[in-house]
């Protein structure tokens, strides 16, 4: 809003579009900046494309927001780019950091250098300012003609997708089940029916199994059982690996042309163990189980950007619709996790 209240003051005759931002991943965001550009060369409008949004939220032990380490850290790493219309850094920021510095431009920005893809630019970065624990970046990207190199989106999907097939020779045969099963159920072809080439304890032991699938950095689908409901863990693998890339109702099902990006790995789960005290939780070691009545929420452990037993728990207890004010009882569990 309060771009559009300025522009008004110089400028009088002008349309808008509003463009919202989404939870996908910082590539959609760039694709969509792309369909933007093609829209803008078919209209043949003289087009200004305002990328509003502030930067970290958490720069001030006194602010409104509170400090976070990670948030003087993207606001010098943005701005940095911003000075240098170094466009492929807005692509190359990790989710949770972004989390912990608590941004909320990102998106604008990269639809932005999405609208400029292919497209050589003159940078500056005219003012940069934290008056109340907020960051505040001005700057400007104007167009010099078109530029082949700078096709950011496909250079990084081209990295992206070399470092999945690198991921991909050195994983195990957990994962290499699960993907083996994801890709057999995308594209409509019979379930993997000869397990002997896996290990004993795939084929004999029974456990409880979670598939996660990450996606240029964000989460894709996860689902898992905490308890055995299959002969062993092999088809239990198969089982929520197919869950976890279709019916993961958080996320609409993984689609063929996505099979080449994913990242997956398959959580096996130990025995469960009632937890008494919340010191004997330990986020990076334990997962966690909150359970109230009928409701429950579970959250694996050493995830990203979850440091605590604290931000554990309420992230599980959200997860299971349980309201800050109700009782919980908690149990913890250790995974072998497979990569």
């Amino acid at each position: 809003m309060i771009p559009l209240y300025f522009l008004h003051h110089y400028i009088k005759d002008f349309k808008v579009v509003r463009i919202g931002i989404s939870g996908l991943s910082a590539l959609a965001h760039y694709r969509f900046g792309q369909a933007v550009q093609e829209t803008v060369e078919s209209l043949g409008r003289r087009t200004v494309f305002i990328a509003s949004g502030d930067l970290s939220h958490k720069l001030k032990t006194d602010g409104p927001y509170g400090f976070a380490k990670e948030g003087p850290v993207f606001d010098q790493e943005i701005t940095e780019a911003f000075a240098s219309g170094d466009f492929m850094r807005f692509l190359t920021f990790a989710p949770a950091f972004c989390d912990k510095a608590a941004e909320c431009g990102l998106r604008s920005f990269l639809i932005m250098a999405g609208a400029l893809d292919r497209t050589k630019v003159a940078s500056r970065l005219y003012s940069y300012e934290e008056p109340f624990g907020v960051g505040y970046g001005v700057a400007e990207f104007v167009p010099e003609g078109r530029d082949a190199s700078r096709n950011i989106g496909d250079q990084y999907e081209a990295l992206m997708i070399k470092k999945v097939k690198e991921d991909q020779a050195k994983e195990d045969p957990y994962v290499h089940l699960a993907r083996e099963t994801i890709s057999r159920s995308i594209k409509h072809l019979p379930d993997v029916k000869d397990l002997a080439g896996y290990p004993e304890e795939m084929r004999s032991r029974k456990a409880g199994v979670f598939v996660s699938i990450h996606e240029d950095g964000q989460l894709r689908g996860c689902i898992g059982t905490f308890k055995p409901t299959t002969e062993c863990i092999a088809k239990e693998i198969m089982q929520n690996a197919v869950s976890a890339s279709s019916e993961d109702p958080r996320f609409p099902p993984i689609e063929e042309e996505e099979l080449d990006r994913l990242v997956i790995s398959v959580d096996v789960l130990a025995e469960i163990e009632p937890v008494e005290d919340v010191r004997e939780l330990d986020p990076h070691r334990y997962g966690v189980i909150v359970s109230c009545g009928g409701r429950r929420g579970l959250l694996l452990p050493d995830l990203e950007g979850v440091d605590t037993a604290a931000e554990q728990i309420d992230i599980a207890r959200r997860k299971g619709g349980i309201s800050e004010d109700e009782p919980l009882t908690l149990q913890r569990f250790e995974v072998v996790r497979h990569v």
